[in-house]
């Protein structure tokens, strides 16, 4: 036989491998992490990190694989996918601030009752297909993505067509028999169609931003934010088929644990990096300033104190992958939940000052300042406005939800243009800086755009170790909340400030160190 069609044969073998591999590398961390909460108030997410950073650099140390995992390329396809778990929630935020802005009372979703047996300790029936069928959404629609476009990253873009079909048709079965689906036909034609809506956003998203960089080099996820959160608002009556209620539940998840991987493996090289100890200080004391400053803030000013507004609150304001995850899994409560894809939404569509002002500061190689401390003073202005609205909400929902909206618009331009203005001006290159400040709040559209190669393909390629190594903070932020959860929601006051002013020091260190 010729030895071309033995290597050939081979290398379809190893599409295979790549596939299961992937399948029993992620699915059983998210599975464990959840495991590992059981019985708890406390988010797997935290679990995830630790377990994804350790497997992504075990694998390098023992020689199995080399840093960034090109040897897992499937699992590098998911660790891309951002942009498809955020389409969903940027989806669900729009329906939400239909309903709020325009007053829109509807009847409870009943379409499906999930099955309450429990399959693995932590995981019932429905929740364990629901993360199954995420791992084959994600790597369905990626690849039909990527296919369409002509779009290759690696060796992998020959198989797409398989991988696209075994995505696609693995979740269009993986349905829940146990679980009551009111019209079970229905349902899976609205899985369908949800499958369709994506890809869709995500072709239509890529053209415009294509289209449109001549003239500014805004990322494709702004304009999948506005396309979806605006589909979201027209539709804001649609009921959740299988695809909208797995990737809402698990999308986020599974691809972090997948970043989490590829991060891990990077841990040797990005260290190697002259200057990247500042960045690791900032990303990690950042994490803890912008995050437990603004619980501060929220409880000194806004004078509440209840997870229910400080999960989602800061989930929004920061964009912040961890929280968003947790929220929208329902760890942290019905109301967070449901919150919280409004709150994310709302920053986005400051994104586009954000997004413009960043890229013509990468085009000139320098961040463009002025404008910077405007936003920044703007940030502040509508923050103060947000702590007097939620000071007089009076524990009325509407009013709640107003307060917080306005907070996570004005939180998020003082993290993203402060952190960028502080680290430009002790002297840290546009590149690290973007890395700094999008793992030091954690923030998924500027890691999307990072990773997507805004700030050079230095900085997409440590992006994924980069924004995974704040994760160490998780202990404390989910120990904080999971602790609220056990006292009925109410947060912990002492710790939040102590934890606000060692971030604060630690900004101040890190600014030393550029």
């Amino acid at each position: 036989m010729d030895v071309a069609v033995v290597v050939d044969q081979i290398a379809n073998l190893q599409i295979l491998n790549q596939f299961l591999l992937s399948l029993f590398l992620l699915i059983p961390m998210v599975l464990v992490a959840r495991t590992a909460v059981a019985g708890t108030r406390y988010s797997p997410i935290l679990i995830i990190v630790l377990f994804g950073l350790t497997m992504g650099y075990v694998l390098v140390a023992s020689g199995v694989s080399s840093p960034g995992l090109p040897q897992f390329s499937l699992i590098d396809l998911v660790s891309r996918t951002t942009i498809v778990a955020l389409t969903v929630s940027f989806f669900v935020g729009g329906q939400e601030l239909r309903k709020i802005v325009g007053n829109i009372k509807l009847d409870p979703d009943d379409m499906v009752v999930p099955s309450t047996e429990e399959t693995v300790l932590g995981t019932g029936r429905t929740q364990l297909i629901f993360i199954i069928r995420s791992f084959f959404l994600l790597i369905g629609i990626e690849a039909l993505y990527r296919l369409i476009l002509g779009l290759s990253f690696s060796d992998l873009s020959r198989f797409y067509p398989v991988i696209a079909y075994l995505g696609l048709v693995g979740a269009v079965i993986m349905i829940d028999y146990k679980a009551k689906v009111a019209n079970k036909r229905r349902y899976i034609k609205m899985g369908l169609a949800e499958v369709i809506a994506i890809l869709g956003i995500l072709l239509a998203s890529y053209g415009i931003a294509l289209w449109i960089r001549p003239f500014i080099a805004l990322p494709q996820i702004f304009f999948a934010m506005i396309l979806s959160a605006g589909l979201g608002a027209l539709m804001y009556r649609w009921r959740f088929g299988p695809t909208i209620r797995a990737l809402l539940f698990a999308g986020i998840p599974v691809v972090l644990a997948a970043n989490f991987m590829i991060g891990g493996s990077r841990i040797n090289d990005a260290f190697a990096i002259t200057g990247m100890n500042a960045v690791l200080a900032y990303g990690f004391f950042g994490q803890v300033f912008w995050m437990f400053g603004g619980i501060a803030l929220l409880m000194l000013f806004g004078r509440t104190d209840h997870a229910r507004n400080l999960a989602p609150g800061m989930a929004g304001a920061l964009s912040h992958s961890g929280l968003t995850g947790a929220c929208t899994a329902g760890d942290l409560g019905d109301t967070a939940a449901y919150r919280a894809p409004i709150m994310i939404n709302v920053p986005f569509f400051g994104h586009i000052f954000v997004f413009s002002i960043l890229a013509m500061s990468a085009q000139q190689g320098a961040l463009i300042l002025w404008p910077s401390l405007f936003i920044v003073l703007g940030g502040i202005v509508l923050t103060i406005v947000s702590l007097r609205s939620m000071s007089r909400a009076d524990n009325i929902d509407a009013r709640e939800v107003k307060g917080l909206m306005q907070f996570s618009f004005g939180w998020q331009l003082c993290a993203v243009f402060g952190g960028f203005i502080l680290m430009s001006l002790a002297g840290m290159p546009l590149g690290f800086t973007a890395m700094a400040v999008s793992s030091g709040i954690s923030h998924f559209g500027l890691f999307a755009a990072t990773q997507g190669g805004m700030f050079g393909p230095e900085a997409s390629a440590l992006i994924p170790f980069i924004f995974s190594m704040p994760f160490l903070v998780h202990p404390l932020v989910f120990f904080m909340f999971g602790r609220a959860m056990e006292r009925q929601g109410v947060m912990p006051k002492t710790p939040v400030y102590i934890l606000a002013a060692i971030g604060l020091v630690g900004i101040l260190y890190a600014m030393r160190a550029a």
